[in-house]
């Protein structure tokens, strides 16, 4: 029991790297977050990642072949998106907020960072799990997503308040990495 709850949280400290990224990126150019912006945010990137995951779960090998193909690319144009405004916005020489509060922006972060846990989730149900007995790795997944989402905003928001726009260049470039690694599977 314990080794599968130790398997479940590194599971799900693998799949919210990439929110921790994009949460702490996404809000470098954040002046400030209060709690009532923060955890509604953060629930819904956990809520994306679980949903997710239980979908890859529940559809299986109906869709592995198709999944894997497109996800890559999915995942990459939506990071290409948020990385790339964020680059704009600094050469322009815009600090304007990377509003995490709003649905779309939320959406799209939740999304691109999302991916993968769909592909996790086929690939357990192609080794035999079903939703119920992957219930484990799908709590974990929710409340460790929550937690980094929760630091990658606080963190993000320091950030930018002391490095201002060099930190909407550095934190553009690494999307437009993580979304370069989700797509070739470089890094």
């Amino acid at each position: 029991m314990l080794l599968r709850l130790a398997q479940a949280i590194l599971l799900a400290l693998a799949l919210c790297a990439d929110c921790f990224a994009v949460s702490a990126c996404s809000s470098v150019s954040l002046r400030g977050r209060n709690w009532k912006d923060i955890l509604p945010v953060s629930g819904a990137f956990a809520f994306i990642q679980t949903a997710l995951f239980f979908a890859g779960v529940f559809l299986g090998d109906l869709v592995s072949g198709y999944l894997m193909d497109a996800a890559h690319v999915i995942g990459f144009l939506l990071l290409l998106y948020v990385g790339g405004s964020m680059l704009r916005d600094a050469f322009k020489g815009e600090m304007e907020e990377r509003n995490l509060s709003g649905f779309r922006n939320v959406m799209i972060g939740g999304l691109a960072t999302s991916i993968d846990a769909l592909s996790v989730g086929v690939s357990m149900a192609m080794d035999g799990r079903t939703v119920g007995s992957s219930l484990p790795e799908g709590v974990a997944i929710a409340l460790v997503t929550f937690l980094t989402v929760v630091l990658g905003i606080i963190g993000g928001s320091a950030v930018g308040k002391r490095f201002g726009r060099p930190a909407l260049y550095v934190g553009g470039c690494v999307l437009l990495l993580i979304g370069l690694n989700v797509l070739l599977g470089v890094f």
